[in-house]
C-alpha cells in the first residue's frame, strides 16, 4: 500500500543552506548594537524546588514540544488526547539573544543551527522531561545550547545548564527520575545532570554528534548513538566517510566511564548491509533489552540487533512514498525515517516515516507493516498513557496523531503548536493550571 501525499499546511522547504563560514559572515555583520550592555549570568543559581507532593497527587500527562515555537503543549495521555494548556519554556529568550548577539562565534553557530538542522527556523525545545515531584518541566533547547528547568507553577527558570559546545540535542531520564543525560552534539560528549537542582554530576565522550540516549540495565547504563555530520550536501554513498566517526557509546550511569563501545559498520557489512548508513538515529529495545531495533540515515526501514550475540539479526525495508524525491540532499538532516516506539509487551513497533509522510505499526515477529496512515512529516514516536496506541508527532502539520497498535488504524488527532518533534510522557499535580505567560 502506498501512503496519499501529505496535504501538508506548509510547504517543504530545501533542507540545506549556506556553509558555516557564510553564516560567521552573517553573523558579524547581523549583529545588533544593543542600547544596553548585557549582564546575565551564565547559569541561573538553582532554586529550592517546592515541597514534592504525595504520589496520589499527580496526574498523568503528555508533553509535545513545539520546537520552532519554544512552547510545550500538555495533553491527555490517552483517549481523546485534549490539549490541557500550554508552556512557555523560553520565558527567557531576550536574555539569551543578546549573548548570542554579543558573542561573534555564537552568533555564527546560532545562525547555522538556525539556517541548517533548524531548516530556517530557531530551535527551542527538543525534548523534555517533568522532576519526579512533577513541580518542574526540564527541556534542551537546541538553538540556547542549554538545558532549563521551568516551575510549573509560575512559568519562570529555576535553573539553567549550558552545554559544551554550541548545540543541546536528545535527553533521557533516568528510571527514577532524578538525572537526566542530555546529547551536546557539537562537543561529542553527554552531560548527566542532577534534574532537580541542574548541577551536573559528570559527562563522558561519544562519537560525532550525540543524538539519541537510552537509560539500561534498571539505570545503569546509558547507551548513547552518534549519528555524524548530518548538516552537509556530501550525502552520495561515496561520501560517506565524511559523516565523521558514528558509533554507539555505552556508559556506566554511576561511574560514567565508558564500558563498550559498538559500530554497527562491520556488523552491519557482516549481514550483507554495506549499503546501509552505520549512523543510528531514534531506538528502542525490547522489554526484556535483548533486543535493539533503530533507524538510520537515508533508510526506509529498521534494523534489528542482538545485544547477547552483537550482530544484527534482521533489517526490515519499509515502502517508499513515490510523491518523495530520492535527492537526498532534501531530507531532513539525512533522516528518511525518524522516530520509533514499541508497545508495553513487546509485539508491535510503530515507525514514523518521516520523509515519506505515513506511520506503521509493524509486527515484530514478521517485521511486516501494517497499514500506512498518511501523516505530514511524523517525527517522533512514543506510546500513550494506557499501552494501547502510539502517538506520532507531525511536525508538517503541526498535530499530534494516535494509531492503535492492535488495528494500526488512526484514532485520534489533535493541534498543537509550531513543528512538534518529541513527545514524552510525564506528571503534573493533579489540580494543576498552566502558569502566566511569562
Amino acid at each position: 500500500m502506498t501512503p496519499a501525499p501529505s496535504a501538508s499546511p506548509r510547504a517543504r522547504r530545501p533542507r540545506r543552506y549556506g556553509a558555516l563560514a557564510t553564516a560567521l559572515a552573517l553573523a558579524v555583520a547581523a549583529a545588533p548594537t544593543p542600547a544596553v550592555a548585557a549582564t546575565a549570568p551564565a547559569v541561573v543559581p538553582a532554586a529550592a524546588p517546592a515541597a514534592a507532593p504525595a504520589a496520589a497527587g499527580l496526574a498523568e500527562v503528555m508533553f509535545v514540544g513545539n520546537n520552532w515555537e519554544g512552547t510545550v503543549d500538555v495533553i491527555r495521555p490517552r483517549g481523546d488526547y485534549a490539549r490541557l494548556g500550554r508552556i512557555n519554556v523560553i520565558p527567557d529568550k531576550q536574555q539569551r539573544l543578546w549573548e548570542i548577539y554579543l558573542n561573534p562565534i555564537r552568533l555564527a553557530f546560532y545562525l547555522g543551527i538556525q539556517q541548517g538542522p533548524g531548516e530556517g527556523h530557531d530551535q527551542l525545545v527538543d525534548d523534555m522531561y517533568t522532576t519526579p515531584d512533577g513541580t518542574a518541566l526540564v527541556a534542551s533547547r537546541p538553538s540556547f545550547a542549554d538545558v532549563v528547568s521551568i516551575d510549573l507553577s509560575t512559568g519562570a527558570v529555576r535553573w539553567r545548564f549550558p552545554v559544551s559546545g554550541f548545540r543541546s540535542d536528545h535527553m533521557a531520564v533516568s528510571p527514577d527520575g532524578t538525572r537526566v543525560a542530555v546529547s551536546a552534539s557539537t562537543s561529542n560528549k553527554v552531560h548527566v545532570l542532577d534534574i532537580n537542582t541542574g548541577q551536573q554530576v559528570g559527562s563522558f565522550g561519544t562519537g560525532d554528534k550525540p543524538h539519541e540516549n537510552l537509560f539500561t540495565d534498571g539505570g545503569r547504563h546509558i547507551w548513547n548513538m552518534s549519528i555524524g555530520e548530518v548538516n552537509t550536501a556530501l550525502d552520495d554513498p561515496s561520501q560517506d566517510w565524511t559523516k565523521g566517526d558514528r558509533h554507539i557509546t555505552i556508559a556506566d550511569a554511576g561511574t560514567l566511564q565508558t564500558v563498550k563501545e559498538i559500530d554497527m559498520r562491520p556488523r552491519l557489512d557482516a549481514f550483507g548491509r554495506s549499503d546501509l548508513s552505520d549512523a543510528v538515529r531514534p531506538a528502542v529495545f525490547t522489554p526484556d533489552e535483548r533486543k535493539l531495533y533503530f533507524q538510520v540515515s537515508f533508510f526506509n526501514g529498521f534494523v534489528e540487533y542482538d545485544v547477547a550475540t552483537d550482530k544484527i539479526t534482521r533489517v526490515a525495508t519499509l515502502p517508499k512514498n513515490p510523491n518523495t524525491s530520492e535527492d537526498r540532499t532534501t531530507w531532513v538532516n539525512d533522516s528518511r525515517h525518524h522516530g520509533m516506539s514499541i508497545s508495553p509487551g513487546g509485539a508491535k513497533l510503530c515507525v514514523a516515516g518521516t520523509m515519506d509522510d505515513y506511520a506503521t505499526v509493524v509486527d515484530r515477529a514478521t517485521l511486516a507493516p501494517g497499514p500506512l496512515v498518511t501523516a505530514s512529516k511524523p517525527y517522533w514516536a512514543t506510546v500513550s498513557g494506557d499501552g494501547r496506541d502510539c502517538v506520532i508527532s507531525e511536525s508538517g502539520a503541526d498535530r499530534v496523531t494516535a494509531i492503535s497498535f492492535a488495528t494500526g488504524q488512526k484514532v485520534a488527532s489533535v493541534p498543537v503548536g509550531d513543528h512538534p518533534q518529541r513527545v514524552r510522557i510525564g506528571h503534573l499535580p493533579s489540580d494543576w493550571t498552566p502558569p502566566a505567560v511569562q
